[in-house]
């Protein structure tokens, strides 16, 4: 794609977007409503039109090479990411529910489920690729030189002397059969030579005879080489086979995949021209505007003095740097403003005074009346962190980008207008420093000579006033003489920094669930899909992380649960976290800790160093891999040793330590959820994730996956949706080792004269054992006691309960007219 296509796409997202805030803004405005599927409704349909705008933007961002245009397609990104979690979170609250079903907004939109799918931005590890690398390699260097290769002695066994002719003998018997077998081998070849050559002998046919049948041999093989060849040709004509080069790529998608590296490469050479730019324009700016800048803000001060003084009849206070200097003067405000404001501030002190022990008093009558109010007044949408920052670049795009003509500037390089108008500003400000310092003296010198016989002193004392108050304490900094890099080297050489494993979200495959919402029409909650939990982890854990601006604006995810039978991904998530967004990976869980940094000073410092180092290197995902072990209810006797439940008693504080602009995200794997205290462990992660096995549809896109991931070759004697159906209960840890296990070396070799079937599979799964329905039961039991099963399970019920009276005032009045036909 060419760089108009790019630019007409932008030109067409931003329409879009803003068609979306004007009906943002209509629901603001709106009626409260009461109704929940209409408020689920519109909910949903924001959610779905901000995540294709997202999907569009993520691309012009990685392809656009105009690097002013790239700024302000970042600034709507973090806007549009934003308010997509924003709106999850409103649909989380509505539903109690996690997972959501949108198949009807998706009908109307004409939108397929893999336009849901949450796109991950590549700057989010691209725009810190030489931090990471130079990271990456301090990792290795140390893991080197802790893991240092040791020479160990070769123990040989002294046999006794049965058990060395035992060996002997089991040699020279295995020689002696390999020998006999060779023997008799060459006297059956002799056998089936003598018997064949005395049947050609006996049996001899005419030519005419003998013509016929090799005719008649080769007429059927090339008819059935035909009828194949046919019938292929027209399953691929109907779409019911691929087409022999289905999986290679044609050469139109190769030159696609060239160009779009080439276009990284014009991005990265325009980036570091604007880079160098921005240093050259502003010192041009400088040395050509600066003396004239600084004229008329020495003469509009000047001006203002003179104004403040024929209307107070005394010389203003100069404002300090704190306030923004002379900046605050000219915010468009007049003299006779500045004048009310020194007037109404001590006012203002007096009525916030009151208005707190007012507000003091009545907040306790209205907690017990929140709910109720809210079900009277109805729902409205709540107001957004991120519109604003939306609006910013879209008010951007239409001022500066919407109309301009670039026939010029077909390289796409940067506009050197836009930046001297950004510099000028700059300039002025760092100006405007150096003249408030000069006028504050002048001012000083005026009102020495004309307001003499004033005091120039007044109230002094105020100001300590201020510093009444609670003062907040701050945490004792434990390695307070210690460097940063010396605390990740040892965090390192303990193993609770680890090196993440390169897997992308991407490989966590799994298909959309298309009868979620038929189930829950029928009141039957069903258990999520994976193409449902890949989205939640995206939502809760890779766009915060990845996007500062984002983290610290949407609602706050401190910690997350990933909860499911083992096999099914959990760690997988874990290190595809990572990976997609740069993120340190720290390791807590129980058997990593155990008998490392002893005793409760041990373990305090052991959490300071490994939370100090994911703040200042952040992003950081710290990982507790088997959490219910932290929050047993009884330790088991053979785990005492091991203190799993050192952790427990400072969770909290973690928690509470983790502020919105810290990217730390603490993930918890279990297997075993149930074995830990209910109340503790919901309390202790924010966001709990059930992972389920595999349904039909994902079973049969893994085992097509892995097959073809360890070099096998699909056929048609391979039934896939057979073996899919039949490997129900079996997870994805499950089918990669039975696809591992059969396609070794020798058996791809064999794969062109020897394809593969089905049945062959079906031996090592047999060895294994899979999840049954009783297992997904207890955890689906478990998710309904959390916090927000609760919550679903009762809101489920008050609907029930409502449709009941509904159906039982139809029948009343059903009653009440036939009555009246009597």
């Amino acid at each position: 794609m060419s760089n108009s296509t790019y630019n007409k796409m932008w030109v067409d997202t931003h329409e879009d977007l803003e068609y979306l805030l004007k009906q943002e803004i209509n629901a603001q405005v709106a009626k409260p409503q009461t109704d929940r599927v209409i408020i689920f409704q519109m909910l949903v349909t924001f959610y779905v039109k901000y995540v294709q705008i997202f999907r569009s933007m993520e691309v012009l961002y990685d392809q656009i090479v105009h690097p002013q245009k790239r700024r302000v397609i970042h600034h709507v990104l973090d806007g549009v990411m934003g308010r997509i979690l924003e709106l999850k979170n409103e649909m989380v609250k509505l539903e109690f529910s996690e997972y959501h079903y949108c198949d009807d907004v998706l009908q109307d939109l004409k939108l397929t489920p893999e336009d849901l799918e949450i796109p991950i931005p590549g700057y989010f590890v691209k725009d810190r690729l030489k931090v990471l690398k130079i990271r990456q390699n301090i990792l290795e260097q140390i893991l080197a030189e802790a893991s240092l290769p040791v020479e160990q002695k070769k123990v040989v066994k002294v046999l006794t002397l049965e058990e060395a002719i035992q060996i002997i003998q089991i040699s020279e018997r295995a020689r002696q059969g390999r020998l006999r077998a060779k023997f008799m081998l060459e006297i059956r070849m002799q056998e089936e030579k003598d018997r064949l050559s005395k049947y050609r002998a006996a049996s001899t046919l005419a030519p005419e005879i003998a013509a016929t049948r090799i005719q008649k041999m080769w007429r059927g093989y090339t008819g059935r080489k035909i009828a194949k060849k046919e019938r292929a040709e027209e399953m691929i004509f109907i779409e019911m086979a691929p087409p022999p080069n289905f999986e290679q790529l044609s050469p139109a998608h190769l030159q696609a995949q060239k160009t779009v590296l080439q276009r990284h490469v014009v991005q990265e050479v325009h980036e570091v021209e604007y880079q160098e730019a921005l240093i050259t324009l502003k010192e041009q700016v400088r040395a050509v505007e600066g003396m004239d800048i600084k004229e008329t803000l020495q003469d509009q001060i000047r001006q203002w003095f003179i104004e403040c003084r024929n209307t107070t009849g005394r010389f203003p206070n100069f404002p300090d740097a704190e306030k923004g200097g002379s900046a605050a003067i000219f915010a468009t405000k007049t003299p006779e403003e500045v004048l009310q404001e020194f007037v109404t501030q001590g006012e203002k002190k007096k009525k916030k005074k009151e208005k707190k022990d007012k507000n003091g008093k009545k907040k306790k009558k209205k907690k017990g009346k929140a709910n109720k109010e809210v079900e009277e007044d109805g729902w409205k949408i709540a107001e957004s962190h991120f519109l604003p920052t939306i609006k910013e670049g879209q008010n951007t795009f239409e001022a500066t980008w919407k109309n301009r003509n670039e026939d010029t500037n077909f390289s796409q390089k940067y506009v050197a207008e836009l930046i001297k108008e950004e510099k000028r500003k700059e300039v002025e400000e760092e100006i405007r420093v150096q003249v408030d310092e000069l006028m504050r003296q002048e001012l000083k010198n005026l009102k020495l000579a004309v307001d003499r016989d004033k005091g120039s002193k007044k109230k002094g004392g105020k100001k300590k006033k201020a510093k009444k108050g609670k003062k907040k304490k701050k945490e004792k900094d434990l390695t307070l003489h210690r460097t940063i890099n010396s605390l990740y080297e040892e965090l390192i050489r303990e193993g609770l920094l680890i090196r993440p494993r390169n897997v992308r979200l991407s490989d966590f495959i799994g298909e959309y669930n298309y009868l979620g919402t038929t189930l829950r029409q029928t009141d039957i909650e069903p258990m999520p899909s994976l193409s449902d939990v890949r989205q939640l982890i995206s939502l809760y854990g890779i766009l915060p992380l990845g996007s500062q601006a984002v983290h610290e604006k949407a609602p706050l995810v401190k910690s997350l649960l990933l909860a499911g039978p083992s096999g099914v991904g959990k760690k997988m998530l874990v290190h595809a976290l990572c990976t997609e967004t740069g993120a340190n990976l720290f390791n807590l869980s129980p058997h990593n800790t155990a008998g490392k940094y002893p005793g409760k000073i041990g373990l305090k410092m052991m959490i300071h160093m490994v939370f100090k180092v994911a703040r200042m290197l952040q992003p950081s995902v710290v990982w507790i891999d088997n959490a219910e072990k932290v929050f047993y209810k009884k330790v088991p006797k053979m785990e005492k040793e091991l203190e799993p439940k050192r952790l427990k008693k400072s969770f909290p504080q973690i928690l509470k330590s983790i502020k919105a602009e810290d990217r730390v995200l603490i993930v918890g794997t279990s297997r075993r959820p149930f074995d830990a205290e209910l109340k503790t462990f919901c309390r202790g992660f924010q966001k709990i994730v059930l992972i389920p096995r595999p349904d039909y549809t994902s079973r049969f896109v893994l085992w097509r996956n892995f097959i073809q991931q360890n070099g096998g070759i699909l056929t048609r004697s391979l039934d896939l949706s057979s073996l899919a159906k039949v490997t129900d209960g079996y997870t994805q840890g499950h089918l990669s080792q039975a696809a591992k296990y059969i396609l070794t070396e020798q058996r791809i070799k064999q794969l062109h004269t020897k394809p593969l079937t089905a049945v062959e599979f079906i031996t090592p799964l047999a060895r294994l054992d899979p999840v049954f329905k009783e297992e997904e039961e207890t955890f689906k039991d478990w998710y309904a006691k959390t916090p927000l099963g609760k919550k679903r399970a009762k809101a489920a019920k008050e609907q029930g309960s409502d449709k009941g009276k509904e159906k039982g005032k139809k029948g009343k009045k059903e009653k009440k007219k036939g009555k009246k036909k009597k």
